[in-house]
């Protein structure tokens, strides 16, 4: 499979794939009917790379080349199709991700305030007891275990759905990207 990438007409940004047999662009053990097959994993890859190396605020095209038999074919007609329901498939999975990220920070945080506040608490009972050395290690070290208790849902909330959400809108713009098909002629005998 030559792959490649270029713009075209427009100037709009063009994903170039190459393929002897349009089957070649999908997941060979997949049961279901053309139209809703799983892409190739290595296809996907490439599409999802180049994509991602590609100006985001510009709709995307795929051009597919392919022998003119293959262009012709049923199968042909239902790429842009099948490629458009893979990718929104793809991109609702991620939504899901995202939701179960934030429900999995929401639960973090929930916990960690609650340990915060017990720790905070037992701090201060410490103090109580004591002003020596060791009332004053175990106070401050209950006073770290607190915040370190919120370390997971301050790094959900501040880092970790970024790269889920920008992921999410590239498959997003990949479910309605243009899909055109280039026929190449026949190779001389």
């Amino acid at each position: 499979m030559a792959l490649a990438t270029k713009p075209l007409k427009e100037d709009l940004p063009v994903i170039e794939i190459g393929v002897e047999r349009l089957p070649q662009l999908f997941h060979t053990l997949d049961p279901y009917p053309f139209k809703e097959r799983d892409l190739d994993r290595d296809v996907e890859e490439y599409i999802v790379d180049w994509a991602r190396e590609l100006p985001r605020h510009q709709p995307l095209k795929i051009l597919v080349h392919l022998p003119q038999a293959e262009a012709e074919t049923p199968a042909a007609r239902e790429l842009e199709s099948a490629l458009q329901h893979y990718f929104a498939y793809r991109g609702e999975v991620i939504r899901r991700d995202l939701n179960e990220l934030f429900r999995i920070g929401r639960r973090s945080l929930i916990v960690g305030l609650a340990v915060l506040g017990l720790c905070l608490a037992a701090g201060n009972i410490v103090g109580m007891l004591g002003t020596g050395y060791v009332a004053r290690f175990l106070g401050e070290g209950l006073i770290i275990l607190g915040w370190v208790a919120n370390w997971r849902p301050i790094e959900i909330f501040l880092y970790d759905w970024w790269p889920v959400v920008r992921r999410r809108n590239l498959y997003r713009r990949l479910a309605v990207a243009a899909v055109i098909l280039k026929p190449t002629p026949a190779p001389r005998a």
